[in-house]
């Protein structure tokens, strides 16, 4: 097609071009096979179209041997150009022409790496999964179009076409966009593409039309092999007006076709007016470098979107990029990236430029194990380390999938902060992707951005100075217990006192005697149960239930009080010296906090003055503060406390009260679709043995501080709620006692009540009801000699009284006293009333001081028609 245009273009040229075609298969061999054929035995005077560079690669020795031109119209590769023949002719773009146009696409849109993808084989789709992990997703991919297409088919299947990934391809894809399959071109939307820009002349758009009209397809190296033929005949015409086309003889004997080639004697001249060619061709200017290549030209910038490809740009090698090439000479100048470009629709129909996120870390002078910010001062390269940094960055490695970040400082221009971490939080979306650092998760912020999970534990709480040690409370042992669990203790104490006495005062003789000794016999024991010292016999069942459930309350009542005084003690010589935030306030005292920390809005919201409020940038200076007694406490997040506390523990502690906060957590857009996949990360992280290594690394292995001293609160002390319930047990087991032995008692001396209801209808004088009462409360004063520990004592028979001889002398005289009115006459007789055989004796020692008084009480039964009945509840005699 080119050869018959030339020449109806140009009929008055002397020479012609027979063209004789080989078709080598794509095989590299069969290609040189071709070449050898045409040379030894066709004797062609030029060689026009290797097709591929690895077949060019055979054929440029042999076309040098031969003096023969070599011209290859989409060889491209660079290292053709390193074997230096002066025969070889490149009239197509070399590849490495297109890297600066995709290195100014790079810079454009300031990706710092990239990953080249040229893999020709099988391993090109077993890549994508170790490419996914890269810490990069602008991916460049140099490739023939074939593999190409299974390259972006299988990028789509594992989701590597969504958003955040970018793909750049070169012309060797690019230039087939027109004749690729649709479903190809599907997997490709978002692609930025390369190619050699041409001219949209009137010759253009009618040779492709007649391109078209002939070969019903397109060609990507269509034009540059007219051009090339162009260029060829044009030498020639030029070259045979000096010689002849004829080739040398070849002295050689050997039958090899290597041996058998001969030299063309018109191989120089035709070489020399090949390096001469220019021209305005199809493609554009036609030009060959002294080397033989062919001069650039200007890139067209594609965007696959659609059905095809869409120019958004292009570059020069003068101008660099630009929206338009009639704007060349001021090309590239402009810093802003919409001014070099046209809009591009990323992988996903994204509109936002994937890229490296902006990760703002705060600036601070203090505190830096948690986020560190240095500047070497000779290569101004800048630095960031810490706790929270290293956390991140283990976050970022669990993903699966790389994440490619770049830490930018919240800075002004003397390289200090630029404002507060508020500051820092509202900067997201506006100069920053993301926040890394020591920032806190509070209310007011996620109303403007989103957290991650926490990655520290939370809260606020108060730092304040401790005591010296001989602050010591004289009534410091009453602390351990609240004041109603002391009440009800010692009511306890007296109540089952009262209750073993009540069980106990009829049967043992340690319950018996004059009130105040069994009064205080009864405490004693109570009382002494609290160190497990009692010593009266106890014989009762009913009591001895009551003192067994009794002395396990206060077994767990000593032992518990025993623990918190020994707590309160060691504590005692770590005393705070303030334990109620309420107290500052009513003081006016001055408090710290964190200059740039939320917790001077928090401070506020308490009740604290404006000039009650002293900022500290570090441990550092706090310390200095408490020093000075500018401030009487302090008040900050618990991470930071701890670390404070880790310097100066023998100075200060941690006290209540505790304000809840979410702890540290990362900051990024609302809505991003990051968090999701970033907060499962910090589980992964913080429930593994990563967090525990990064925590060692930076706070060290262990604190020098005793856990107990780091905080303290106020409400330790053991109160009734924590054992009511035993209470309730002993209150319900001393009742139950007290009911059982009541109703026993009242059955076993019914009569006494039955005998008063019989009086009822007696026409003599009844007693009153309170009397009935004391009777039986005086029977309830005396002994039960039917009780075992009496029957030894009391030994009555055959009317005689045994008396305990108590080394005295013996009573003179006998005295007879009776509540019932007696004779003159009998009261003055000195015969004592006759014991008949029915009689009930007792008796009480009562030792006194000038000597000693038995009493026998005899309670006379009296039958037939003389009972005396005179109104009293009871006949005693008593005799002295």
């Amino acid at each position: 097609m080119a050869v018959s245009e030339f020449y109806d273009a140009h009929p008055n040229y002397t020479t012609r071009i027979v063209i004789a075609t080989r078709d080598s298969g794509g095989d590299v061999v069969q290609a040189a096979a071709s070449a050898l054929d045409l040379i030894n035995n066709v004797q062609v005077q030029a060689i026009l179209g290797p097709e591929t560079s690895m077949q060019a690669n055979f054929l440029i020795p042999l076309g040098e041997k031969a003096q023969i031109p070599v011209i290859s119209f989409s060889a491209s590769s660079p290292t053709l150009a390193s074997i230096r023949s002066p025969y070889f002719f490149r009239a197509t773009q070399k590849d490495s022409t297109q890297v600066n146009a995709i290195a100014a696409i790079v810079k454009a849109f300031s990706w710092r790496q990239v990953v080249p993808i040229y893999v020709d084989n099988a391993y090109g789709e077993g890549i994508l999964y170790k490419l996914m992990t890269m810490q990069t997703r602008v991916f460049v991919v140099h490739m023939a179009p074939n593999l190409g297409a299974r390259l972006f088919a299988k990028a789509k299947e594992v989701e590597m076409m969504s958003p955040g990934y970018v793909w750049i391809v070169t012309d060797g894809i690019t230039g087939f966009l027109n004749s690729i399959d649709s479903s190809v071109l599907e997997s490709m939307q978002g692609v930025l593409g390369v190619k050699p820009h041409v001219p949209r002349t009137k010759e253009v758009l009618e040779f492709r039309s007649r391109w078209k009209r002939k070969f019903q397809r397109d060609h990507p190296y269509g034009l540059w092999a007219y051009d090339a033929t162009v260029a060829l005949a044009t030498a020639i015409e030029k070259a045979g007006q000096a010689t002849n086309f004829t080739f040398l003889n070849n002295s050689s004997s050997s039958n090899a076709d290597l041996d058998r080639i001969r030299a063309s004697s018109s191989g120089p001249n035709l070489a020399l007016e090949l390096s001469r060619a220019k021209f305005a061709g199809l493609s554009g200017e036609f030009a060959m470098e002294p080397d033989g290549q062919l001069k650039g030209s200007a890139y067209e910038v594609v965007n696959v979107n659609g059905n095809g490809g869409r120019v958004v740009g292009y570059w020069t090698r003068g101008g660099g990029l630009a929206r338009e090439l009639a704007n060349e000479s001021t090309a590239g100048r402009s810093a802003s990236r919409e001014s070099l470009m046209r809009t591009v629709i990323w992988p996903g129909d994204a509109a936002a430029v994937p890229k490296k996120l902006r990760i703002g870390v705060p600036v601070k002078d203090g505190f830096s194990e948690f986020v560190s910010v240095t500047t070497d001062p000779e290569t101004n390269k800048t630095s960031v380390t810490g706790y929270c940094i290293d956390i991140f960055e283990a976050v970022v490695q669990t993903l699966p999938y790389a994440l490619p970040f770049e830490y930018v400082p919240f800075a002004n221009a003397t390289g200090d902060s630029a404002g507060t971490y508020n500051d820092l939080v509202y900067q997201v979306m506006q100069n920053f992707d993301a926040v890394v650092g020591d920032t806190t998760v509070i209310a007011n912020r996620s109303n403007y951005v989103d957290f991650t999970l926490p990655y520290t534990e939370s809260g606020v709480s108060m730092v304040v100075p401790v005591r010296p040690d001989g602050s010591k409370n004289a009534w410091l042992f009453l602390k351990p217990l609240t004041w109603d669990l002391w009440m009800t203790t010692f009511l306890f104490f007296l109540f089952i006192g009262f209750v073993v006495w009540v069980l106990e005062h009829r049967i043992s003789k340690d319950f018996r005697g004059p009130p105040s000794h069994q009064a205080g016999t009864s405490l004693w024991f109570s009382f002494s149960t609290m160190v497990f010292a009692h010593r009266e016999n106890v014989v009762s069942n009913l009591a001895r239930t009551v003192v067994i459930i009794w002395c396990f309350v206060v077994l767990i009542l000593t032992q518990s009080y025993t623990a918190s005084f020994t707590s309160l003690l060691t504590v005692q010589r770590l005393q705070p010296t303030v334990t109620d935030i309420n107290e500052l306030l009513r003081k006016g005292e001055f408090v710290g906090y964190q200059d740039g920390s939320f917790v001077v809005g928090l401070l506020k919201r308490i009740g604290f003055r404006d000039d009650r409020l002293v900022p500290y940038d570090n441990s550092d200076h706090c310390d200095t503060l408490f020093g000075q007694g500018r401030i009487a406490a302090a008040f900050d997040e618990i991470p930071y406390i701890k670390l404070f506390l880790a310097k100066h523990c023998s100075k200060y502690m941690m006290t209540d009260p505790s304000y809840k906060t979410d702890g540290f957590g990362f900051v990024f857009p609302k809505g991003s679709v990051l968090v999701p996949d970033i907060s499962r990360a910090v589980l992964n992280v913080t429930e593994g043995d990563k967090m525990t290594k990064i925590e060692e690394a930076w706070f060290g292995k262990n604190s020098r501080c005793p856990e107990s001293s780091t905080s303290v609160s106020p409400g330790g002390q053991l109160g009734l709620n924590s054992f009511w319930s035993l209470f309730l047990i002993a209150g319900v087991a001393a009742v139950s006692a007290l009911i059982i032995f009541a109703a026993t008692f009242v059955y076993q001396h019914r009569q006494i009540l039955l005998q008063q209801q019989e009086g009822e209808d007696n026409s003599q004088s009844k007693p009153s009801f309170w009397r009935r009462i004391m009777r039986l409360l005086r029977t309830f004063d005396k002994k039960d000699l039917k009780c075992h520990t009496f029957r030894d004592d009391n030994r009555v028979g055959n009317n005689e009284v045994n008396l305990v001889s108590l080394n005295v002398m013996s009573p003179s005289a006998y005295s007879v006293q009776t509540e019932f009115p007696v004779d003159s006459s009998t009261a003055a007789a000195a015969t004592p009333p006759p014991i008949d055989s029915s009689t009930e004796l007792h008796y009480n020692d009562n030792v006194e001081a000038q000597g000693v008084e038995i009493s026998i009480d005899l309670h006379q039964n009296f039958s037939g028609a003389g009972q005396i009945d005179d109104g009293y509840d009871n006949d005693e005699i008593t005799r002295h």
